[in-house]
């Protein structure tokens, strides 16, 4: 029984479920909010008889809404009845009102059309003056814009392109963000960047004329610094001077005032010159406008490409560098070439200094050094190679000038110049070189142009004009001046013992040492180097140029004994100059030789060497004349008797060489007498040689005789004399060997001589046994000879034949002596 009622609870509680089901699906389908489809989708799947249940409940829902509405109508019918009585009441009323109301509306359009005309009127200017003002509103952001704008391209219109970079940066970040809605700026911030490729490019365009022109200009540029380093460095000399002066007039101010007051007028118009000049001087900045590299750099700069700008300056400056120190074959050949080479380095290097100065990080001091470095090894090079070339002092001179001009001016913009002054001491050898070339030529010349013969003067102004260029002093003449001043004119004319050479040599020799002075001067070196190089280079004159002038003129053929013997007097009153010419060089140097360790000149060695050249020559020249004389010889080996004289030939040699030795009376005692002696010496050689010779096969006694007779004249000449020194008959001596071989045949003195052989005191003893040998051979052959042709002496031939068994029996014995003297040896 609980389980059926249970049952049936169970079963009320699902209908009334169902129920419920329903009525949410009705309300759902009323409230027309959500899709149908799912409601009726509900319904109809869940019980297979639903759609009837829901048709069931759904008509009771009609139903109960139609009572409702039916209610609704009842309740609300005779207030609509009342309604509409009241309207038909009202409706005769409405019609008149309609009229009235259409009348007055046509009569009300027609007074307020021109109301709505001016209405209209007052609306559109309404609209205009909020259109102008939004107008001017708008242009008022927009008209700074256009006018920076139209700023921006006059900028460019006049090339200040610094300043339009500066108002493209203004209208990028203040104006144009203003009014970036219109289509007008957009084209402006289109265009902007190619306004900033197009100043680059122009910029660009102007750096490359800009270093076109400094390129083209840069030898003037160098040429003006240069004068303007010239100018400073006389300025500053002649300050110097001026302060020696002023040191001066407190010193000796009572003698020396005339000559003070003309250095002022000097100084005071080198100072009116330099002003002048540098009125006229223009500078580097006046040359050249460098406004291109300051707006190329900022615009650059500015642009954010600084260092491109940078590197495309230093790169192309770099090139024209190489340009610049590329010389011209020709510029050797005259000091323009060096001039405008210089100039051209002078003038690229002031730039970059001025460059440096006047802008920031475009050219630094590490980079111009750089670059001087690389530029000084290439100038050394070319200058080393170009030098080598001049054959010109002067113009090596004015080379050097150049080089001493181009680096003070160079040092003056801080850039070091050692290396150039180091050159310079090179190129003074060379220019040593020239000037020895040059001396030489000027030696050589002179001595072509000397007759070797004293110097005449006339009187004692001509003495003055010689003693002027030459220190030559008179011993005579300074005691008759001193003692007896009255007669000195008693004295003249009278001959120097030098020739007209001797004093030109010394003026060359002092134009030398002015010469190579030039050179060093300006060289930054103390008085104590220029005087150790002025003798130096005078050593080098002396003892290798006019040296080997003096030896290439002792061996000229057509240099004489006479011209010798003046040669060698020369070179002695000369090598008494060199004092004077080391006095000298102390004088211009101002170094005193006391004082201070100085090099000495080598003069003493190159005269003596001369002298000695000269002499020797002298020895072989009387020699050769003595050959010559003896060339001429005529003797009849074959004569029976002597003619009773000399031989010709013989008496003129005797004659030339007393001739010749009288004038060596102004030769040195030692040289005379050793030229003398010389000359003998070489005459009995040359003669014994004559009879010696082994072309000539016989001699006859009477040959013998007419020999002993030029002996004789020879011996003779040698005691006469013939040049003062010699003791006893030291001269005599050189005929000894021929004196005792002669002796030996004139007397036939054969026992002693055989006797006496090796004994000191033996009276033949410069008679060797070969040269007996050899001479009685051909006096041996001699007698045959003659035996066999002459019949007169028939009735001697016992003693002929006694003769010839004694000269056999002679021979042996010399022969036996001579092989013995081989054996030994």
């Amino acid at each position: 029984m609980a389980r059926k009622s249970k049952s049936n609870l169970s079963e009320l509680y699902l209908e009334e479920n169902k129920d419920q089901i329903y009525e949410n699906a009705l309300a759902e389908i009323q409230s027309f909010e959500l899709p149908l489809g799912t409601t009726l989708r509900s319904v109809y799947d869940d019980q297979p008889n639903a759609h009837q249940r829901f048709m069931e409940k759904l008509d009771a829902c009609i139903r109960n809404h139609d009572r409702e509405i039916e209610k609704m109508c009842n309740f609300h019918h005779q207030g609509f009845v009342d309604a509409i009585t009241e309207l038909l009441k009202v409706r005769a009323d409405a019609e008149k009102l309609k009229v009235q109301v259409t009348d007055t509306n046509r009569r009300l359009q027609d007074a307020g059309k021109e109301v709505i005309a001016q209405t209209e009127e007052i609306i559109r200017c309404r609209v205009q003056q909020r259109n102008i003002t939004t107008v001017v509103e708008k242009l008022q952001l927009c008209l700074p814009v256009l006018e920076m704008y139209s700023k921006l391209k006059e900028q460019m219109k006049v090339k200040r392109y610094y300043s339009a970079l500066k108002t493209m940066e203004q209208l990028e970040n203040l104006y144009l963000p203003r009014v970036s809605q219109y289509r007008f700026c957009q084209i402006m911030i289109e265009n902007l960047p190619k306004l900033r490729e197009e100043i680059k490019e122009i910029s660009m365009s102007d750096l490359k004329d800009f270093l076109e022109s400094i390129r083209k200009h840069s030898d003037r540029i160098g040429e003006t610094a240069m004068k303007q380093a010239q100018q400073q460095k006389t300025f500053s000399t002649a300050l110097q001077k001026q302060n020696n002066v002023n040191y001066g007039r407190n010193m000796h101010l009572g003698r020396s005032r005339i000559l003070e007051s003309k250095n002022e007028i000097t100084l005071k118009r080198t100072f009116e010159e330099d002003d002048e000049h540098e009125e006229e001087v223009l500078t580097a900045q006046d040359l050249v406008d460098f406004s291109p590299v300051y707006r190329c750099l900022h615009i650059y700069s500015v642009l954010g490409d600084g260092e491109i700008f940078e590197n495309y300056y230093r790169k192309q400056r770099r090139k024209q560098a190489r340009l610049v120190l590329q010389p011209q074959s020709s510029m050797h050949e005259t000091v323009e070439g060096y001039r405008r080479y210089f100039s051209q380095i002078v003038g690229f290097f002031v730039v970059e200094d001025h460059i440096l100065h006047v802008t920031q990080g475009l050219v630094t001091r590490t980079y111009t050094d750089e670059l001087w470095n690389m530029a000084l090894s290439k100038i050394i090079a070319v200058l080393r190679t170009h030098s080598s070339y001049c054959s010109d002092p002067d113009l090596v001179l004015e080379l050097k000038n150049l080089i001493v001009v181009f680096a003070d001016t160079l040092q003056g913009y801080g850039f070091p110049v050692n290396r150039l002054f180091d050159l310079l001491f090179e190129i003074r050898d060379q220019y040593n070189e020239t000037l020895l070339k040059k001396w030489s030529g000027l030696f050589r010349d002179i001595f072509e142009a000397d007759n070797y013969s004293p110097i005449p003067v006339a009187n004692e102004e001509e003495y003055k004009i010689v003693i002027s260029k030459f220190p030559f002093q008179d011993p005579e003449l300074d005691k008759v001046r001193m003692n007896h001043p009255h007669i000195l004119q008693q004295s003249f004319p009278k001959k120097l013992p030098m020739s007209q050479s001797v004093p030109q040599i010394y003026i060359q020799v002092k134009e030398f040492i002015y010469a190579s002075l030039k050179f060093s001067e300006s060289l930054h070196r103390s008085s104590t180097e220029i005087d150790d190089m002025l003798r130096k280079s005078t050593n080098l004159l002396l003892t290798r140029t006019l040296s080997s002038c003096l030896q290439n003129l002792i061996k000229k053929p057509h240099i004489g004994l006479t011209e010798l013997v003046q040669i060698i007097i020369n070179t002695t009153h000369l090598e008494q100059a060199c004092k004077y010419l080391e006095d000298f060089i102390s004088n211009i140097t101002n170094i005193s030789q006391v004082t201070v360790h100085t090099a000495r000149l080598y003069g003493l060695s190159t005269f003596k060497d001369a002298r000695h050249a000269a002499e020797g020559e002298i020895y072989t020249k009387l020699n050769q004349k003595i050959d010559e004389f003896i060339q001429i010889a005529d003797y009849d080996w074959t004569m029976s008797e002597s003619d009773g004289r000399a031989s010709g030939y013989l008496m003129d040699l005797i004659n030339f060489l007393r001739s010749t030795f009288q004038v060596f009376t102004h030769l040195p005692g030692k040289v005379a007498q050793t030229a003398c002696m010389s000359a003998c010496q070489h005459l009995s050689t040359s003669l014994m040689q004559m009879l010696l010779d082994g072309e000539l096969k016989q001699i006859s006694m009477g040959a013998i005789q007419q020999f002993n007779l030029d002996v004789i004249q020879c011996e003779l000449f040698a005691s006469s004399e013939p040049v003062p020194g010699f003791q006893g008959d030291t001269l005599q001596l050189a005929f000894i060997d021929l004196r005792q071989l002669l002796d030996l045949f004139m007397v036939w003195d054969w026992s002693t001589y055989l006797a006496d052989y090796g004994q000191a005191t033996s009276k033949y003893l410069r008679v060797s046994p070969s040269t007996a040998l050899t001479l009685l051979e051909k006096v041996h052959r001699g007698m045959k000879d003659s035996s066999k042709k002459n019949n007169i002496f028939a009735q001697f031939r016992k003693n002929d034949r006694d003769k010839q068994k004694l000269i056999e029996t002679v021979v042996k014995q010399l022969r036996s002596l001579v092989n013995g003297m081989s054996q030994h040896t």
